[in-house]
């Protein structure tokens, strides 16, 4: 929904108070199902926010920021498609950068409809539940400004209800006056936020809410502690040094424990890992509310627009065109993220997987893939590969359409959250490139059972740690991608068998100790990439931790010998935040300054 308002009367100037063709005053929307709208508008934000055209790259899904500046995936397409797309993927982005700008845009965007909602209830009397329709803005705050320190640091603007009432649009500051050095951290700020919405939401949404037993999108108690609790885990990071980071582990650890022992997700099932892995995508039917869904942006295809939820996570623009959905060819898995697979004779990961050669390569005519080489079976549910079925429309040989320029983009293809030709439905609408209904999950409990296991490390508690990595490995053995004409096998080392009838040579093992909290780091790190590859938090992660310059630089090194003359910039050691965008700086006249990490 749309609201268009116009609040002009400071100006004293009545012949100004003109209301837009189709606008909705505010004093009309001033009840329960007014400001359900409204906050419907706050809700929105979650699915697609600030994009230019179908690019969706603002989007929670982070696909340009988290995979792409992450290592995870090349831009894709042509080189000159995109040039600000292009800038990001080679490291020569600046606060110039029209995507940086449009994520900014989006974070506040976000919570200025929230703060939208929390002041018309404010205004508004004989509100069945106004406690809880604030709670639900305040955690989409939340979710949008945490989403803003992880994008450019903690020394951003936080804008207050009272400063939203002050002003339609405020420029508010992030340094002291008369200082340029940005000195107002909002960790506290956003904590709190969650803090309050997780007092009041509901574990689950049933008819003793007011709102129905179906409307499973809206935000609970669960969802709010996890959002929080992953703040509290970034906010111990290290960073370099240069996030204003506390350590706020117990916070975290004990959070993660409710969760873990008494969370449930929006239907009330109990929080567990979905059976197997590749349930988790691409199919609403199977993807939804399994357990597993600690916080998903709930999606379904309805209306007339074409491309419904095609910029939450960005399948339109990685669907190959070969598949008659049209597609655009951004968005390719990178060579060493799929090589990041590889395992050894135990299913581990191999830790010199960057000393061979990428999996597939250009043969004569046709894209050659090795199949013999033993993967992690979540590699073919992360990356689109020749010789591999493709979902269900068949396995991909020739080019033919599949990479639209695979000396920009590689030889891999998009096909995480791409949704199943089966499931594609006889309109217009469902048969468009990014309609797809299956939900966007921005926490899976592996997030929960990974960070808690990150918590342990820091604990030195490497038993603990063992045993929850090693309970998301064990899932991953569950499922693999079949082809029986291959002959290849999957090696369940898990639980101890061989299975016929893979696409490819799978094996996965689980780890049998840790000898030190160095060794731990290490799985965790590995087991993070390999479980959520494609969803959009690589980048973050290397940058929390402090190691995005090193990640980097060794990628710049390794893919870049299969793309000469692409990645010649350095990444600087400082760049853990994105910059402060240069417009906004300009416009605010002194009240932002930028942070210290591109000073």
């Amino acid at each position: 929904m749309a609201l268009a308002t116009l609040s002009l009367s400071s100006c004293g100037d009545s012949f100004l108070l003109l209301e837009p063709a189709g606008a909705v005053s505010e004093n009309a929307l001033l009840s329960d199902n007014g400001i359900d709208m409204v906050l419907t508008g706050a809700y929105s934000s979650l699915n697609n926010m600030n994009q230019t055209g179908w690019m969706g790259y603002a989007a929670l899904s982070n696909y340009c920021f988290g995979d792409v500046a992450g290592a995870d995936a090349n831009k894709g397409s042509q080189s000159s498609d995109q040039s600000d797309f292009t800038a990001i993927e080679v490291y020569s982005f600046s606060a110039a950068n029209s995507y940086i700008q449009g994520k900014w845009a989006a974070v506040y965007e976000a919570a200025k409809r929230c703060n939208n909602v929390i002041d018309m209830v404010g205004k508004t009397e004989n509100l069945t539940n106004p406690e809880l329709i604030i709670a639900q803005a305040k955690f989409i705050k939340g979710v949008w400004m945490f989403e803003g320190i992880r994008m450019f640091g903690a020394f951003i603007p936080y804008v207050t209800l009272e400063d939203y009432q002050a002003s339609t649009d405020p420029q508010v500051t992030n340094h002291t006056e008369g200082s340029d050095v940005a000195d107002i951290a909002i960790w506290d700020l956003v904590a709190k936020d969650l803090k309050e919405a997780a007092e009041v939401l509901p574990e689950t949404w049933t008819n003793a809410t007011g709102y129905g037993a179906t409307q499973y999108g809206r935000a609970t108690k669960w969802m709010a502690k996890a959002m929080l609790a992953k703040l509290y885990l970034y906010w111990s990071s290290p960073y370099n040094g240069k996030n204003a980071t506390a350590d706020h582990w117990n916070d975290c650890k004990a959070l993660l424990d409710e969760i873990i022992a008494n969370g449930k997700d929006a239907k009330g099932t109990p929080f567990q890992l979905a059976k197997t892995y590749g349930e988790l995508f691409n199919n609403a039917k199977t993807s939804d509310w399994t357990g597993e869904s600690v916080f998903d942006v709930q999606l379904t295809i309805n209306g007339t627009q074409t491309d419904t939820n095609a910029a939450v996570y960005s399948p339109a623009i990685g669907t190959p065109g070969a598949l008659g959905l049209g597609g655009w060819g951004f968005y390719q898995p990178t060579y060493e993220f799929v090589n990041s697979f590889m395992v050894d004779a135990n299913g581990l990961p191999l830790a010199n997987y960057t000393d061979y050669e990428p999996l597939t390569t250009m043969g004569a005519t046709v894209p050659v893939t090795d199949l013999d080489t033993p993967l992690d079976p979540r590699v073919d549910y992360c990356a689109g590969r020749f010789g591999v079925p493709y979902l269900d429309y068949g396995i991909p040989s020739g080019l033919n359409g599949w990479v639209r320029d695979y000396t920009n983009g590689g030889l891999y293809m998009n096909i995480k959250y791409q949704h199943r030709k089966a499931d594609r439905g006889g309109t217009a609408v469902a048969t468009a490139i990014g309609s797809n209904s299956a939900n966007y999950h921005v926490i899976r409990f592996a997030d929960i059972l990974l960070m808690r296991a990150e918590v342990a490390i820091h604990e030195n508690d490497l038993a603990t740690a063992l045993d929850l990595i090693n309970q998301v490995r064990a899932r991953a053995a569950n499922s693999f991608v079949e082809n029986a004409d291959a002959g290849k096998k999957m090696y369940d080392l898990v639980n101890n068998k061989t299975v016929d009838g893979a696409a490819a040579t799978y094996k996965i093992g689980l780890y049998t100790n840790f000898a030190s909290a160095a060794e731990a780091t290490t799985a965790l790190k590995r087991e993070m990439r390999a479980e959520f590859g494609m969803e959009g938090h690589r980048w973050f992660d290397i940058a929390r931790w402090g190691e995005a310059a090193n990640v980097l630089n060794a990628y710049r090194a390794y893919e870049g010998t299969y793309f000469p003359g692409k990645f010649g910039n350095v990444y600087n050691e400082n760049w853990v935040t994105f910059p402060i965008p240069i417009t906004e700086i300009q416009t605010a006249m002194g009240r932002i300054a930028q942070n210290a990490n591109w000073k």
